[in-house]
């Protein structure tokens, strides 16, 4: 399916845990910045229109086995994970939002970290298709968007971020989360993205 574009979409940690409504972030600010910033329209309508042009898609989530065996302890991200029972794999949290537009043939990358980069088969796929440029949006624009743009931009790839399609848990993190990313990546949005094959 990739097999004849330069580019993908990658769409970052929009999982039912971080996202949807009746999540555990349903009533937390991230969740109010979700909603505030129409991310999951903005985001589906990006999806249509990457696909329209003939670019693959991948979901990024993150996500642990049964018993948290990938889970960092000491980690203030991630330690709450386990208390709460958030990241399941196999459970509902960790599928994708209903509201996107998943497809079979879409790539399909767990991790265990921030990065999709990291301890990921991300890589691999990407250079065995000869990806060389990265379109990405998601939640929350200070973790998993800042750190796939710093790790993707220092493996050589091109990065984009669709602005209006990443949330953070606040409009002022998302707008200096933005802004430190300027040197590393192009900033457009979902109205203003051409998706170049």
């Amino acid at each position: 399916m990739m097999a004849n574009s330069r580019s993908i979409y990658l769409v970052l940690d929009m999982e039912n845990d971080l996202v949807h409504d009746d999540g555990p972030n349903g009533t937390s600010e991230l969740g109010n910045q979700v909603r505030t910033r129409g991310i999951l329209a903005r985001t589906s309508k990006a999806i249509a229109q990457a696909r329209a042009a003939g670019l693959p898609i991948g979901f990024v989530t993150v996500g642990f086995k049964t018993g948290y065996p990938e889970c960092p302890a000491g980690s203030p991200l991630f330690a709450g994970a386990p208390k709460h029972g958030l990241f399941q794999l196999g459970a509902w949290g960790t599928e994708v939002h209903p509201d996107l537009d998943r497809q079979p043939g879409d790539l399909d990358i767990v991790k265990h970290r921030v990065s999709p980069f990291y301890a990921t088969t991300l890589e691999a796929q990407l250079r065995a298709q000869k990806i060389e440029r990265i379109y990405c949006s998601g939640v929350s624009t200070q973790a998993v968007v800042q750190a796939t743009v710093r790790d993707g931009h220092d493996r050589d790839y091109e990065m984009i971020v669709l602005e209006d399609a990443c949330a953070a848990h606040s409009a002022q993190e998302h707008v200096n989360s933005i802004d430190s990313l300027r040197l590393f990546c192009k900033i457009t949005t979902t109205d203003e993205v051409v998706f170049e094959r």
